[in-house]
């Protein structure tokens, strides 16, 4: 039937149609981190399902071409660096490394651009003017830019499409002056906000004064540039639909650079909140966790992964520590079926079972129903058991089975186990039992074997050596 998405712009499911004439070629934006501090898995969540979207697109056959952005400036930045005293780049940079390196370690496919905000200046500035002298924006007696909502309704331009909002031109007494910047309506927006003493070193110049930009006309001005002024995808949590992605909305419009009559962005996707323990997550409640205090936990990247991979991206997820454990065993299920395929097949190669590929790209095609995907791996992965343990796997069907896998997994993307998954004393010890074999010292061996055992491991002995997989609870 092919793919088909949940499009927040209409509130329903359609077809997807790339705009690319030919059909294959499609643009895919996604909100990025802002650098300021290390990645939760709250943030890890969207990112994960941003991956999943490419990956599926690409399953499908498409060419994607993927941008996401880094937001290394806005308030929350300057504070920072105000309180620490390191230069904007210097202290963005220290956590952009970080979030590259958890980003690698949940397997999550690098963007082919990445543009960050601070050297996108130049553009941001193009849009703002043009919105200037479209009549979309004015300035405020600070120097600070502002998109007038009540302007751009009145010349005929619907806003809050994204929730279905019906709004009407502010009054006169709801005109106010902010906390720190004057604007003409409270539901204005700030293009380009006026430098005060508290942005130290953080500006720029413009034709408005000294500065930086507002949020909201970074995704803008970026997501433009790497993809042209329409594009097919445009991707975030449910957190970022309103203001954000509707003032996106308003001035990428308002900037009157695509066709008359074609939107901005076609397809709108966004995914739910994470919970922790049934609960929003919060330092104060004791339930806020970056990656790497999972990691701290002893799980590893793509038990992660899959915890997060394990709902639909419409539906709020709840992350726990027990669902980390389910997901180790379900990956233990998985990775066991693979060795024994992988010692039957040996070097026999064969094409994929488009039975179950099938199946799997049906449920992929069904607004990216991920349940449904893994249910059909799991029903794979039961009749392979079965006909491994009725003898009658024979080289060639497990080596079909192999090519199976490795496309499911192209999606999925858990990999396989890598060997610093296993603790290095417990590598150690593996390494000694083998020596104690090779030295016919059989009484060392078992000895080994028993406290590899009582640590949580069990080793097996394979024409390929011995090989070492955790103890499932």
């Amino acid at each position: 039937m092919g793919l088909r998405l949940f499009n927040t712009l209409t509130r329903s499911i359609e077809e997807f149609v790339p705009l690319d004439p030919e059909g294959r070629r499609v643009g895919m934006y996604c909100c990025g981190p802002t650098v300021y501090d290390f990645g939760h898995i709250g943030n890890f969540r969207t990112f994960v399902f941003a991956d999943l979207v490419r990956r599926t697109l690409e399953f499908c056959g498409y060419t994607v071409t993927h941008v996401m952005n880094i937001t290394d400036v806005e308030d929350k930045i300057i504070r920072r660096v105000r309180q620490t005293g390191i230069p904007l780049a210097e202290y963005t940079g220290r956590y952009l490394t970080a979030f590259l390196e958890d980003s690698k370690t949940l397997n999550i496919l690098p963007p082919h651009h990445m543009p960050r905000a601070t050297e996108h200046i130049a553009e941001m500035q193009d849009i703002i003017r043009r919105l200037i002298e479209r009549g979309y924006a004015y300035q405020a007696p600070d120097g600070s830019v502002y998109f007038s909502i009540d302007r751009y309704m009145a010349a005929g331009a619907r806003y809050g499409r994204l929730l279905n909002l019906k709004l009407e031109p502010s009054p006169e007494h709801m005109r106010v002056e902010a906390d720190e910047y004057a604007k003409e309506s409270v539901a204005d927006f700030a293009l380009w906000k006026a430098r005060v003493p508290e942005d130290g070193d953080v500006f720029w110049p413009s034709p408005w004064g000294e500065g930086r930009p507002g949020w909201h006309i970074e995704c803008s001005a970026m997501s433009v540039k790497y993809l042209g002024p329409e594009f097919d995808l445009h991707l975030g949590g449910e957190d970022l639909i309103f203001p954000h992605h509707e003032n996106e909305i308003a001035q990428s419009e308002g900037a009157g650079l695509q066709t008359e009559g074609r939107p901005f962005v076609r397809f709108w996707l966004h995914g739910a909140h994470l919970l922790v323990d049934g609960r929003k997550m919060s330092k104060s409640l004791g339930n806020f966790f970056t990656l790497r205090e999972i990691l701290e936990r002893g799980f590893a990247g793509r038990e992660i992964r899959y915890q997060l991979l394990s709902s639909h991206y419409r539906e709020p997820l709840n992350f726990t520590l027990d669902g980390l454990s389910a997901a180790r065993s379900a990956l233990a299920r998985i990775d066991e079926c693979i060795d024994k395929l992988q010692t039957i097949a040996a070097n026999a190669h064969a094409q994929p079972d488009r039975s179950a590929l099938d199946r799997f790209t049906a449920a992929l095609e069904d607004d990216l129903n991920i349940s449904a995907a893994w249910a059909v791996v799991f029903d794979w992965v039961r009749e392979q058991n079965r006909q491994l343990a009725a003898n009658q796997t024979t080289p060639e069907s497990a080596a079909s089975a192999l090519a199976t896998w490795e496309q499911m997994d192209r999606v999925l993307g858990v990999g396989r186990p890598s060997a610093n998954s296993v603790p290095a004393e417990i590598l150690a010890l593996v390494e000694a039992r083998q020596q104690a074999r090779k030295n016919k010292d059989f009484a060392r061996a078992d000895a080994l074997r028993t406290e590899l055992k009582n640590r949580g491991w069990l080793v097996e002995d394979t024409p390929k050596g011995p090989r070492v997989k955790r103890i499932q609870a």
